[in-house]
């Protein structure tokens, strides 16, 4: 059975699907570069991988982006 793509990811996971480490993606999201992650119960915070694909393929940018 294929294994199915997470709904949610981890600090850690979240950093991998950037091609990040955790400290960089940490101080992205301190800078508020990128969003915050959301607290899905008390101490367990994820982030939306949908959120995290729309960033990279620049459809989160207000405005567009011009290639």
């Amino acid at each position: 059975m294929a294994s199915l793509p997470p709904l949610l990811a981890s600090e850690t996971v979240a950093a991998q699907l950037l091609d990040m480490k955790p400290a960089e993606f940490r101080a992205l999201v301190k800078a508020g570069h990128l969003p915050k992650g959301r607290e899905i119960a008390p101490g367990y915070v994820r982030w939306v991988t949908d959120d995290l694909r729309a960033i990279a393929s620049g459809a989160a940018i207000d405005g567009g982006i011009d290639w």
